[in-house]
């Protein structure tokens, strides 16, 4: 296996496939790199060099009990990027993975960082504050860490054949080949890490992240998304980005890179192309 060691000796697992410009790709939690598959081969075959890393915690990287949060997690790819010794790299993330983007694109991407893309991403803020009004109520994140202590195996079915892909909608297409897929992805990663992470993507404000990127944004939304609703992330981060683009899928849920990749993906090349 792909893997280098941080400053603080974890081991990160990463695929890279391919030559030409870098696509680098941020899975969501509680997944890995191989999230991405359809997205990864489909760009190899369009002449495009693919990354993608298991975040620490995550998939088949070390199941770290530290470090689990975002200034660590974009440190981590800020790593990964020295040790590829990428530039001129576009940066797509989904979900949690959208956060990570934002913080290392800010923070770290100077000269390396082409274009960025949120997909279904969780900025600027989840939980419900005083100054995050439309936000989800702390209750509903503390529902997930105790639904993942009591059965985080139960927990990672119930998500995917729910809400994550909208299966629980009615005249759903259901394929439980992507409910077992999700759930093989998240069982493999650490419980330890996948409980911090819960606080990591709802609790971190990415706001000042997305008025610091200077490179194109694209921001991509599921109409449908129950994971994340798109009233307070994607509607609210695309007015804080300076040179955004926003485009909002009616219809389609938070897993709409798995569920509808003939839509996301060509809609992916223009942007990359463009």
């Amino acid at each position: 296996m792909s893997t280098f060691t941080t400053s603080d000796g974890t081991e990160i697992f990463y695929k890279d496939w391919g030559t030409g410009q870098p696509i680098v790709f941020h899975h969501g939690w509680p997944l890995s790199s191989d999230d991405w598959d359809n997205q990864m081969l489909f760009f190899l075959d369009k002449g495009f060099r693919v990354i993608a890393h298991d975040r620490r915690g995550h998939g088949r990287s070390s199941q770290t009990a530290t470090g689990n949060e975002m200034d660590t997690y974009a440190a981590d790819v800020a790593a990964l990027a020295e040790h590829l010794d990428l530039s001129d790299a576009v940066h797509i993330g989904h979900s949690t993975g959208g956060g990570e983007v934002a913080r290392y694109a800010a923070r770290h991407g100077g000269g390396r960082v082409a274009k960025a893309v949120l997909i279904g991403a969780v900025p600027p803020i989840m939980v419900k504050s005083d100054s995050n009004p439309g936000g989800l109520p702390l209750e509903v994140f503390d529902g997930f860490r105790a639904a993942l202590v009591a059965n985080r195996a139960q927990f990672f079915r119930d998500v995917p054949a729910g809400p994550f892909y909208g299966f629980n909608r009615d005249g759903a297409k259901v394929s439980q080949g992507v409910i077992d897929n999700w759930w093989r992805q998240g069982m493999m990663g650490g419980a330890k890490a996948h409980y911090d992470c819960i606080k990591a993507f709802s609790e971190t404000d990415f706001t000042d992240d997305l008025r610091k990127l200077d490179v194109p944004v694209l921001i991509m939304h599921g109409g449908d998304d129950q994971i994340v609703p798109i009233e307070d992330s994607a509607l609210l981060a695309a007015k804080l980005v300076k040179r955004g683009t926003l485009k909002v899928y009616e219809g389609l849920s938070h897993g709409m890179c798995t569920t509808h990749p003939e839509i996301i993906n060509p809609d992916l090349l223009t942007f990359i192309r463009s």
